[in-house]
């Protein structure tokens, strides 16, 4: 696959900047070419490193604006805001232009005037042709929107302009120069680990032999800059949203890193290339088959270090207001709320890479070698590049983001750290341990053998329900369970100790 993408960026750049660098070098003077001679390499690297962080930063910020689009649309219909109702209101009216008619007109003795009656006041108040202009409207959130193509799609790009243009204003008592440190440290640090992140075969900004170590280093310090905007604020509510921040980072980060270690175990490389090349080339097997305890243990803890919900408790809107940054606004809101969206979109592509083969279409050896569609699977593949495939897998995985949100509520403080450290951190263990003995005593240069990944499947969710359901009722009964804030007898009026 990575020799057969024609979409091979880096190696265009890398052409046209030796070629501008060659004619340069022939138009100097005789005197000084040999200095330029010296310095050329240098030259060139600078200026292909140089076009590639514009070309992944370019393809970034441009494939990041579905994932706002996909969170409106999405979480709409999951919510229930106008689908239910659009949808009943389409079975007998259409949506938009298509329409099944006046059919209840054509009823005898009048018996569909309660039904054209019902039908007017749906279209009037859920429709999307009716002619009063709401704020609904205005910010495009309608089921058709004003664009035709993608409804709605460029409301996030409106809505950063908006922020853009609002006042920023300081509290009188905050820490300055933290507070205003702090925002950069978050947006700067999340932009930094896209340097790592490879779109395709031949689209990556920095390819170190230990860019997974560099890459999860950088993503662990974005938290470190919540904290710090809580702590500066000098605002309760930024306070406590940055201590919750703080806690949730420690107990999973440390599951996070053991289950990304399995990874690097198992494909036996800190390279995230090499990775996905693993997945492609060597093992042929996509490593969510190999290791699916793995694959849900780094999506709760992505899902958790880029505080989503249910994992939302730095930001809990019921009780802190907005959480760490309730006293931000203006570009540093907006910029912030984008930089939530972009480690959102990071741990989707990362995910990605690390458990779904990257670049590489499922199935695609299969379909492939096929007798009579074969060949024209063959000419799809090559046609589409992988790009293509890196964004689709991200862009669905992170609608599964949006199902999550929508589907489970906020979890209480000590619920998200007793889960973290009782739960998440020895099954990240055992799935490490798991990484270690197939590396080891099950892989052969041939590849997997075809039980391996039903029967490490059927292990990893035993492991998974074993250690769940095993607590010792009587013992709980006895003692308070950890990181918990409840109490063991219920508090009635006049029962308080005085």
């Amino acid at each position: 696959m990575t020799s057969s993408d024609w979409l091979d960026i880096r190696g265009w750049s890398e052409s046209i900047i030796g070629w501008s660098m060659d004619t340069t070098h022939d138009l100097l003077p005789n005197s000084i070419q040999n200095d330029f001679a010296q310095i050329q390499p240098a030259l060139e690297s600078f200026f292909l490193a140089t076009v590639m962080c514009t070309v992944v930063f370019a393809i970034m910020m441009l494939t990041l604006m579905v994932v706002p689009y996909i969170e409106r649309k999405f979480i709409g219909r999951l919510m229930d805001r106008i689908g239910a109702t659009t949808s009943l209101r389409s079975l007998w009216i259409g949506e938009g232009s298509a329409t099944a008619g006046d059919w209840w007109n054509k009823l005898p003795m009048g018996m569909g005037t309660p039904i054209g009656f019902v039908n007017a006041k749906l279209n009037q108040s859920f429709g999307n042709d009716h002619p009063h202009e709401t704020i609904s409207r205005v910010n495009n959130r309608g089921y058709h929107g004003i664009w035709f193509l993608l409804p709605g799609f460029f409301q996030a790009l409106a809505d950063f302009l908006k922020f853009a243009t609002k006042e920023h204003i300081v509290p009188k008592k905050a820490d300055k120069l933290v507070f205003e440190i702090a925002p950069i440290i978050i947006i700067a640090t999340t932009i930094m680990v896209y340097a790592f992140i490879p779109f395709g075969p031949h689209i990556w900004a920095a390819n170190p032999d230990l860019s997974l170590i560099f890459m999860m280093a950088i993503f662990g310090v974005a938290p470190l800059g919540v904290f710090f905007a809580g702590w500066a604020s000098n605002n309760k509510y930024t306070l406590i949203g940055g201590m919750r921040s703080a806690a949730q980072l420690t107990a999973y980060e440390i599951p996070l890193l053991i289950t990304v270690l399995s990874i690097a175990v198992i494909s036996g490389s800190f390279n995230i290339l090499e990775i996905v090349d693993f997945q492609i080339e060597t093992s042929n097997t996509w490593n969510i088959f190999i290791l699916p305890l793995g694959a849900v243990l780094f999506l709760v803890t992505m899902i958790a270090e880029v505080e989503r919900i249910p994992f939302d408790m730095p930001e809990a809107e019921a009780e802190l207001v907005e959480g760490w940054w309730t006293e931000y606004g203006g570009i540093r809101w907006g910029l912030m709320f984008a930089t939530e969206m972009m480690r959102a979109y990071a741990a989707c592509i990362l995910f990605a890479m690390f458990f779904l083969g990257g670049w590489e279409f499922p199935f695609q050896d299969f379909l492939s070698s096929l007798p009579i569609l074969g060949g024209v699977f063959e000419i799809i593949f090559t046609i589409i590049p992988g790009l293509v495939w890196v964004l689709l897998k991200a862009w669905l995985l992170f609608a599964f983001f949006v199902w999550i949100r929508a589907s489970l509520h906020r979890i209480r403080t000590d619920q998200i750290l007793e889960f973290g450290w009782l739960y998440l951190l020895p099954l990240s263990l055992v799935n490490l341990v798991i990484a270690t003995f197939l590396r080891l005593e099950v892989w052969t240069d041939s590849g997997w053998p075809i039980w391996a990944a039903p029967v490490l499947t059927i292990i990893a969710l035993f492991f998974f329900v074993v250690y769940a359901i095993d607590e010792d009722e009587e013992a709980l009964s006895q003692s308070r369970r950890p990181y918990s804030t409840q109490t063991l007898s219920k508090a009635y009026p006049g029962t308080q100790e005085k």
